[in-house]
């Protein structure tokens, strides 16, 4: 299996309080068509938290029938219950995914040995890759990189989707473990970096949005031209940041509103997006080529 390039943490369409079923589809098909090299769904930005067991397990399948082999399906099964998290993992291996992206455990705050014994149960558990997710800012723990270390020993923990927004770590991680261990940046404005430093490609918000300049801006500087990779990043960087003004993924919701392919429909605790958070998305569309009044 082949995990790089640019990869999209799909948002989860609703209406009217549901899963938009037929708007879903819809996005896995043109994330495909615009050239993504993967799709992750139900994860953060599929307010995977809000999800019941039922609505995670469609969101997952209609993602992996939609997409029918044309790119690699990277379902997330991360809970802070060990156990919860391993029969998520074993449900998506048996729905056909790839392989599985998994966070470390929020809230409950383990250390390193208790990151260790939850990521190798779910390791256990299944046959297909573990993407681990160090995601500090919102799990509030950091793995660090002697935990990777040995966790790269197991069968199949394949790498990390680092969102620790900081470029030092894939860098040290590459010396730690090697240049097979995948590393995916989890941070879009400091996603070329990343790849610049070893990461293999990005798990990313914007693309939700803006799927071919994502992927434009990967392969530019995947042959070594990073002179059009920054022309890229010039025509993105306000909607990294626009898209992210107010927290969730009310911002990629809205942005997808405005080019009409689903509602900004999100679910609480998350709101829609304010008037002035609004018109920020909309002029950082403008600014990338994709919306015009």
């Amino acid at each position: 299996m082949r995990l790089k390039g640019w990869m999209t943490e799909l948002v989860t369409p609703f209406r009217d309080g549901k899963i938009d079923q037929e708007a879903f589809r819809a996005l896995v098909d043109w994330q495909i068509e615009q050239g993504v090299n993967g799709l992750v769904p139900a994860g953060t930005s599929g307010e995977n938290s809000t999800l019941s067991r039922d609505e995670h397990r469609s969101v997952v399948a209609i993602c992996i029938e939609q997409s029918r082999g044309r790119v690699p399906v990277i379902a997330d099964a991360s809970s802070n219950q060990t156990l919860e998290a391993v029969r998520m993992a074993r449900q998506a291996e048996q729905g056909g995914a790839a392989a599985v992206l998994v966070v470390t455990p929020y809230y409950n705050k383990p250390g390193q040995e208790g990151l260790v014994q939850h990521f190798k149960a779910i390791n256990d558990a299944i046959g297909i890759p573990i993407i681990m997710h160090n995601n500090q800012p919102r799990s509030i723990i950091d793995m660090s990189v002697d935990t990777m270390k040995r966790l790269f020993e197991l069968r199949n923990i394949a790498g990390v989707m680092d969102s620790t927004v900081n470029v030092g770590r894939i860098s040290l991680q590459r010396h730690a473990l090697g240049p097979d261990f995948i590393q995916l940046a989890g941070d879009d404005m400091t996603a070329l970096a990343s790849i610049a430093a070893g990461a293999r490609g990005c798990i990313s918000v914007t693309s939700n949005v803006a799927p071919r300049a994502c992927v434009d801006l990967f392969e530019a500087v995947d042959r070594g031209d990073l002179a059009a990779a920054l022309r890229v990043q010039d025509r993105l960087t306000p909607l990294h940041a626009g898209l992210l003004v107010e927290s969730g993924v009310s911002g990629a919701k809205y942005g997808l509103s405005a080019l009409e392919r689903l509602t900004e429909e999100v679910r609480l605790p998350l709101t829609p997006m304010t008037d002035a958070s609004k018109a920020i998305v909309r002029n950082a569309l403008t600014h990338a080529g994709l919306y015009h009044d």
